[in-house]
């Protein structure tokens, strides 16, 4: 088998090198990450400016771009082979929630799963790498599983998996769940630049607001590590046939 591990912390991170180090003998596995820091960069690809891949003392590969622009040139060209597995992470910092939609870790994955191919966000929830080992024993008790049960082998899925930082002896099982919610983020930080402008940076992420048993944030807020199936499709299902009314009345009006 074979695994392609990004991140969106850089090639540098902690939590990329657990996670080789974690699946190293599991599978022929090969790292293509970012150069840099990329958090909260989603799904975006660099279409206006080239991208370029080096390699690391360590064998790493490593590339001026984002998560998804790494996955997407290992998927085009650069390697050749069609990994088995896309696995990204281990993040420093939970993507649970609201989360997903701004996660270049999140981001990496999908980037496999659109091309067709299996694929894995690792998260841990708090951002200190605290019981980094753990969290890594279980990416690879999860992987293992998934292999050993032939799950790769089909159809593409995507899940999204976020470890608690716990001692391996307090770290509960996994646990299906959906994403919950998030209040609206925090205020704007405002800062004088050194020549007298206005800097503006995002401010923290809100609070968990649906927290409650059957999401991500109940589960690791309990000690489980939290598992949760993903899709792309955006379509609200839900209400289109609100829409299609809706958008009949609007023909009508304008005599179309």
């Amino acid at each position: 088998m074979r695994i392609l591990i990004s991140n969106d912390d850089g090639y540098r991170a902690p939590g990329i090198e657990a996670l080789y180090a974690a699946l190293k003998d599991v599978a022929e596995v090969e790292v293509v990450a970012p150069e840099h820091n990329n958090s909260a960069k989603s799904n975006a690809l660099s279409v206006h400016s080239p991208l370029y891949v080096n390699c690391a003392s360590n064998g790493f590969r490593y590339v001026n771009g984002t998560p998804a622009d790494c996955v997407h040139v290992a998927l085009t060209g650069l390697l050749d082979y069609r990994p088995d597995l896309v696995v990204s992470g281990i993040n420093n910092g939970a993507n649970m929630g609201d989360d997903t939609i701004y996660s270049g870790t999140v981001g990496a994955a999908m980037e496999g799963y659109l091309f067709g191919i299996p694929s894995i966000a690792f998260s841990q929830v708090e951002r200190d790498w605290s019981h980094l080992d753990a969290a890594a024993d279980r990416v690879r008790e999860l992987v293992q599983s998934l292999f050993a049960q032939n799950l790769v082998a089909g159809n593409a899925w995507l899940l999204n998996v976020n470890v608690p930082n716990l001692p391996a002896d307090q770290l509960k099982g996994f646990k299906l769940c959906r994403l919950g919610r998030r209040h609206s983020a925090e205020s704007v930080i405002t800062q004088q630049s050194p020549r007298g402008e206005t800097m503006y940076w995002i401010g923290a992420a809100g609070a968990a607001k649906d927290d409650v048993d059957g999401t991500d944030f109940h589960a690791t807020i309990n000690g489980h590590v939290a598992v949760t199936p993903l899709q792309v499709d955006l379509t609200d299902h839900d209400h289109l046939g609100y829409w299609a009314q809706t958008m009949s009345r609007l023909s009508q009006a304008v005599g179309r």
